[in-house]
């Protein structure tokens, strides 16, 4: 559960970092430049996550790792959809 509410988090995150790009530039070169930052701010993110379960969980590097994975991997692929459906508009 605790990795939905994750990665729903990014997901919501990324939302906001693309309304923060359309409110700045006014146009889809703005919400394409805020999604492709976000994509290292969610690596950070999700990488403090690891360290969370890492060292106050209790779980080892290697049972995190493929939960990094996943918690980053979704949201930074909606961010690469959204940069290329917005490019190519």
């Amino acid at each position: 559960m605790h990795v939905l509410m994750v990665m729903a988090a990014g997901l919501l995150l990324l939302g906001v970092f693309v309304l923060f790009g359309w409110l700045w530039v006014a146009n889809a070169a703005g919400m394409v430049l805020a999604a492709k930052v976000f994509v290292p701010a969610w690596l950070v993110v999700a990488g403090v996550n690891m360290w969370v379960g890492v060292a106050h969980a209790g779980y080892s590097v290697r049972d995190e790792l493929p939960i990094l994975l996943l918690v980053f991997a979704v949201p930074a692929v909606v961010a690469g959809l959204i940069v290329w459906r917005l490019s190519h508009s």
